[in-house]
């Protein structure tokens, strides 16, 4: 036997441990408690968990996907039959079962017909203890046919008549939604003149000149295929009787008596339904529709009534303008005849619907789970009701059981089956059916028959610590079948326990009711049934209880005295208690006049602001107590006889004038004790619904005794007065006689109302509670509504209890819906609420940005382009795109490193960005993903880019070893970050005599596989200075400098030398730290000023023959020139450095390549060589000299490249300050330390760290791994690369 009279409804969702639900629901005396390892280890017969619903409409573009999930020990298997018969999906290729599952998955796209899978599937989940089935599930192919063709006449029709447009829409599965809208895809506006009935025909109930025009088009929407189809548009034309009149009169003579009737006005008639009466079928728990629409002229009004009755309160609900009546949640009391009356002032008309509810099959008591012991009895109870009344059928394990193999333990009688005496093969599925003419309910449950020997689940040895006088609960969970029998005993040899003084719960728990200090001990529970015995000791230890035994004391002080509270406690030794003191339930105020002791806090030097309930509360593991104690603070007395204090508490409180939302409040004041009244608080306390709390309801002025206070509803209200003076607050009156206000509707709706959806496939609706009295009467809920925006769908409402949340389950990914939530209580609902847009769960992205294409700027700038995803992929609100570059590695070493990722946040719907910070002469990677609110989609395919070259970092050492009488031996290391293929070294180099001019400058290029080089035939005792550095096709690198003596004689005397000058400076301070050759007690000093200025150096002496001093007293953002002598050794002076201490907060620095007396300067100048370029080619065509000076070569620098303005990339820019003529000793960092390169910017010379943001037209907002630190910058590299925040102002 199959179930049959299939009816829709949604399948239960399992939950995450199915013998949870199941052994949950039991209705023996067998109890299984739910411990994760007891329940893995029992035996359970299948369960169906999850499955689709009875009428399953399916999308036929689409896999259709049928569920079935089950649970059971051991877990099931799973089989199918399709329209009655065993469905073999092995022998459909295009069937598949999930794993572990029985989830069909039959594949349509892949070549499928979705009409060829139609029927009804039935799942069969089984395992060794029985089989549990699914219910009847009727797949059925959605369809959205078109709309067959007709010859559509224009209508005419006179002014004041009716009309009625046809839709007839073609017949789809599911039904579609109809409506009327306009060639411009506009809502046709509707009134209670025009409107829509249930059949989409569109009515009028008389027509108006307006209401002429061409294009009446309905429109039928299919959701399930997500189709519109569209009928031919109508044309309607109105005949006024003025245009009447005119053609009436063109087609008569002059003789003729003519003339059109005016409009006259008609009582209604209905246009539907027809007749006076009609009948109406609807099923309990729906929606009962029913429709008036009638012609008339005025306009008719609708009114519905029951005949012998009352429209049912809080689920009747009118539409379309009154024309439609909907009953919600219909039950057979609705039964009965529905009159509609439509009126206007020329008579009326009514009609009468007879409506029957009828029902199916909904249970009243649906079968339970039944776990038994060997030999036990017990009953499967199946009962429902429905309208007419269901026929109740079993089966056992999928089979009727009339025909099933017999049970000597079971007898079946009616919805009963009985059960006795049963043994573990009795264990099986049973389901009951219950059917009638609308529909059916099918139910498994199972018999489970265990036999299990006692098991105990508590811990062994478990520890409980309870305080003397309160109750001791000890533990037995235990297991078995037969359920075993309990027994406790105290000590390990003694008798068992008995007697009023212990509590005996039926889990097992032992409750000892008023613990003692002797019955700390040790505790035996002992399990045991036919089939064995256990048992377990669990320890109790009884403490003695906190008790403060000095409290803190009421006091009085005067301002700028000292107070003590003492709060002195006694607790068991085992206990260690912490003691926290508290000022008017909140932390003590920061402030070292509060002393806290061990037992006491002392106030030092009172204040008015000291004034208030100070309370010590004492925590122990077990238990707290506290105490408290009020400190009033007074002014000193300007005599003894006058005593300044609080004043005395009002009386006589007295209510008059009750009305429902006010009352007059009157009081005789309490004694001012010295210090006059400057205002009463009136507090109020709901004896309702907060009795003993008292809030705050007004205050009035201290010379004011009568005050007229607003009610709200349904309070119980009592009153009470505190007079306040400047010493502080009185004690609060006596209460005066409680009042009662009436119930009434809610006032306001829930505030902050939102629906943001929490999974793909719902929306989370909401809302903030009222508050307290906010309800106005008893039995506060909500009404909450939402539908699909846009979409013309009814409003779905429901009512939940007080709460604040309400998840809707089954929406599509990330559409919007429009919400409300209406406030109601016994007495009625709250005004309509306002509608709020929301929208339901987004989903990760589904596709990948395509067509990306990568423009590389320069050596260390790239930009990326990328065509933006479609939005309905996005599948959610769009947050930007993420760029995710890495170095493959260099192309210069052919070496790989690890890779260190990066990533680019562009914000919005951006199709383009700048990759910053690049390494010159490298092979990249990257690809491109979009983001919303879920987080990522998937990686466009990666991008391989190149960057070229670039100039090379410093060398990374210069070492100047062997001096000699005329040569000196120079080694040297490649540069650590060569940016490219090395050409060659330039080497430059030049004497300094004893006042630290420079001599003129050589210059020497050395082949780039070279590490070492002698220079001979030089000067003997002369001081050299060398500039050095590495170039690429690109151009030179920046240049490392150092400074070496040819000696005098063949023994190298002992000279003087301080070298390796560095600087580390912060925002107001340097630290100066060098490197002395020499004769030992040398006193160093330290002269430093600003770089450029022409002002005196500033000179500190420096303590002792330390090799390091601290400048202070900087100013931040200046450069600063620095150099190190020695006393009493001629004036010996190091080479210059030069330093910049860091900005007082972050600017925006402005490039000066940007400014335009800048660029006018350079053309200028550069206008300027080349009219002397041309006066020197043609001197030297004449014969003539043009005399270079030398010095130009020994003081320019080596190159300078200037920005590209033309296409907006980045060159390479030295600051105007760093290129001056080396004049009385070198600017150049005598030490080796070089400044890093543009290759290794990281993001934060970009603006502001690695979190800094470009604007908008910049291109990213950033994450960006792999910070690094900056290092100090140098004052004098001539290609060091500018500022990338310049870079970038110069680019916007």
């Amino acid at each position: 036997m199959q179930p049959k009279n299939m009816m829709k409804k949604k399948s239960t969702s399992a939950s995450k441990a199915s013998l949870l639900l199941f052994l949950c629901q039991m209705i023996s005396a067998l109890d299984v408690p739910l411990d994760s390892k007891l329940l893995e280890e029992l035996s359970q017969p299948p369960t169906i968990t999850q499955q689709s619903p009875k009428d399953y409409i399916v999308d036929p573009r689409e896999n259709i996907v049928i569920q079935c999930e089950a649970k059971g020990k051991p877990p099931p298997s799973f089989s199918w039959t399709r329209n009655g018969t065993h469905f073999d999906i092995d022998k459909d290729a295009q069937v598949t079962m999930k794993p572990n599952s029985g989830t069909l998955v039959i594949n349509i796209m892949n070549g499928g017909k979705a009409e060829a899978y139609e029927g009804v599937y039935q799942c069969t989940a089984r395992n060794e203890r029985g089989a549990a089935i699914s219910n009847n599930i009727v797949i059925r192919s959605s369809r959205s046919p078109l709309w067959t063709k007709e010859k559509l006449e224009p209508n005419q029709v006179r002014e004041g008549d009716s009309l009625v447009l046809h839709c007839r829409p073609p017949v789809g599965l599911p039904p579609p939604i109809i409506f009327w809208m306009d060639n411009a895809f506009q809502r046709l506006p509707q009134s209670e003149r025009v409107s829509q009935g249930l059949n989409g025909d569109l009515y009028f109930s008389n027509v108006q000149p307006e209401d002429t025009r061409e294009d009446y088009i309905c429109y039928a929407r299919f959701n399930h295929t997500q189709t519109i189809q569209q009928k031919q548009p109508i044309s309607v034309k109105v005949l006024s009787v003025d245009s009447l009149n005119d053609t009436i009169a063109a087609n008569l003579s002059d003789t003729d008596i003519y003339g059109a009737k005016p409009v006259t006005e008609r009582q209604p008639i209905l246009l539907t339904p027809t007749g006076s009466t009609s009948n109406k079928v609807e099923l309990r728990g729906n929606v009962l529709l029913l429709e008036c629409i009638a012609a008339g002229l005025p306009t008719p009004v609708i009114r519905w009534i029951k005949e012998g009755g009352e429209l049912p309160a809080n689920r009747t609900f009118f539409e379309n303008f009154k024309k439609t009546l909907k009953i919600i949640d219909v039950s057979e009391a609705d039964s009965g005849n529905y009159k509609c009356i439509a009126r206007n002032i020329l008579g009326s008309t009514h009609h009468v619907i007879s409506v029957t509810v009828k029902a199916a099959p909904y249970w009243i008591t649906a079968p339970r789970n039944l776990v038994l012991s060997p030999g036990e009895d017990g009953t499967l109870i199946c009962r429902a009701n429905g309208n007419p009344k269901p026929s109740i059928s079993w089966l056992t394990n999928g089979v009727p059981i009339a025909i099933a193999p017999e049970d000597p333990s079971r007898k079946v009688d009616g919805d009963t089956i009985i059960f006795s005496d049963v043994q573990e093969r009795s264990s099986a599925v049973y389901q009951c059916n219950a059917s009638n003419e609308y529909g059916y309910l099918l139910a498994n449950a199972f018999v489970n028959v265990l036999a299990e020997p006692p098991r105990i689940l508590t811990p062994a040895n478990k520890l409980y610590q309870v305080i003397a006088n309160n109750p001791a609960l000890l533990d037995c969970a235990y297991f078995g079948s037969p359920k075993p029998e309990i027994e406790w005993f105290k000590g390990v040899k003694g008798s068992i326990l008995r007697g009023n003084e212990y509590v005996f719960h039926d889990n097992g728990t032992l409750e000892i009711p008023l613990a003692q200090k002797d019955s700390t001990g040790t505790y035996t529970c002992v399990a045991r049934n036919e089939l064995g015995k256990i048992q377990n000791e669990v320890q109790l230890e009884v403490k003695d209880p906190t008790m403060i035994i000095k409290q803190p004391e009421y006091k009085v002080i005067q301002r700028a005295g000292q107070v003590s509270f003492e709060c002195t406690i006694k607790h068991d030794p085992t206990l260690i208690p912490t003691v926290i003191w508290l000022k008017d339930n909140g932390e003590l105020p920061d402030d070292e006049r509060f002393l806290v002791g061990k037992d006491n806090l002392t106030i030092m030097n009172v204040t008015d602001k000291d004034d208030g309930t100070y309370t010590c509360i004492i925590n122990t593991t077990l238990d707290s107590v506290s105490a408290s104690a009020v400190l009033t603070v007074v002014a000193a007395p300007p005599t003894p006889a006058i005593i300044y204090a609080r004043p005395n508490p009002p009386f006589d409180l007295e209510l008059t004038g009750q009305l429902e939302r006010s009352i007059e409040l009157s009081w005789i004041p309490g004694d001012e004790n010295n210090s006059p009244i400057t205002n009463f608080l009136i507090e109020y306390e709901d004896g309702l619904h907060e009795p003993g709390v008292w809030h705050y309801q007004t205050e009035v002025p201290g010379t004011q005794t009568t005050v007229q206070l607003k009610l709200s509803p349904y309070v119980n209200y009592s009153f009470r007065v505190i007079a306040v003076n400047e010493i502080g607050r009185s004690q609060p009156s006596e209460p005066s006689e409680q009042y009662l206000t009436k119930a009434a509707n809610p006032d306001e709706n829930p505030s902050n109302v939102q629906g943001i959806g929490s999974e793909p496939d719902n929306l989370v609706i909401t809302w903030e509670s009222l508050k307290g009295f906010q309800s106005n009467g008893p039995g506060l809920q909500y009404k909450v509504s939402w539908r699909q925006k846009d979409f013309d769908d009814e409003w779905t409402s429901v009512i939940v209890a007080n709460v604040s949340k309400y998840i809707v389950s089954g929406t599509p990914t990330f559409v919007p819906y429009e919400i409300k939530v209406q406030a109601l209580n016994d007495l009625g609902y709250a005004p309509e609420p306002s509608e709020v847009i929301g929208h339901s769960g987004e989903d990760l992205p589904m596709v990948a940005p395509g067509n990306v294409q990568v423009h590389v700027l320069n050596s260390t700038l790239a930009k990326v382009h990328w065509d933006p995803v479609p939005l309905k992929t996005v599948r959610g609100h769009l947050q930007g795109y993420k760029v995710y570059y890495w170095k493959v590695q260099s192309l210069s070493r052919r070496s790989r490193r690890h890779v260190e990722k990066k990533i680019l946040t562009f914000r919005g719907n951006k199709t383009f960005g700048m990759l910053p910070g690049l390494e010159p002469y490298s092979s990249y990677k990257l690809n491109v993903r979009v983001v919303n609110g879920k987080g990522e989609g998937p990686a466009s395919p990666d991008k391989v880019f190149k960057t070229p070259e670039g100039v090379p970092s410093s060398p990374s050492f210069l070492k100047i070893t062997n001096p000699t009488l005329d040569s000196l031996t120079l080694e040297w290391g490649s540069p650590t970050h060569p940016n490219g293929v090395l050409t060659s070294y330039i080497l430059k180099f030049q004497p300094i005599n004893n006042t630290h001019e420079l001599g003129p400058l050589v210059e020497i290029r050395i082949p780039a596989n070279e590490s070492s080089l002698i220079l001979k035939n030089l000067n003997y005792s002369t001081r050299y200075k060398f500039y050095f550095n590495a170039q690429t096709s690109v151009g030179s690198g920046s240049q490392i400098t150092e400074e070496a003596v040819t000696i005098m004689d063949e023994v190298q005397p002992l000279y003087p030398r301080i070298r390796n000058v560095t600087t580390a400076a912060a925002e107001t301070y340097a630290n100066i730290s060098w490197e002395y050759e020499g004769p030992d007690h040398a006193n160093f000093y330290v002269e430093y000023g600003v770089a450029g200025s022409k002002e005196d150096w500033k000179k500190e002496i420096v303590n002792g023959s330390r090799s390091f001093f601290v400048l202070k007293g900087l100013t931040p953002g200046t450069a600063y020139k620095v150099r190190v002598g020695a006393e009493g050794l001629s004036g010996f002076k190091s080479s210059e450095d030069v330093f910049e201490t860091g900005p007082a907060m972050a600017s925006r620095q402005v490039d000066i390549a940007t400014q335009g007396w800048f660029i006018g300067l350079m053309c200028a100048v550069a206008l300027l060589i080349l009219i002397l370029l041309i006066v020197c080619f043609i001197r030297r065509n004449k014969g003539g000299k043009y005399p270079v000076k030398e010095k130009e070569d020994a003081h320019a620098d080596p190159e300078i490249q200037p920005m590209k303005e033309d296409d907006g990339t980045f060159g390479e820019y030295s600051d105007a300050e760093d290129h001056k003529p080396l004049k009385k000793g070198s600017r150049t960092p005598s030490d080796r330390t070089v400044k890093k390169e543009d290759s290794d910017d990281s993001l934060v010379d970009y603006g502001e760290g690695v979190n800094g943001q470009f604007n908008e037209d910049g291109s990213f907002i950033g994450q960006y791994s792999g910070k690094k630190e900056k290092e100090p910058a140098e004052g004098n590299e001539s290609s060091e690369a500018p500022s990338p925040v310049n870079a970038m102002n110069s680019f916007v």
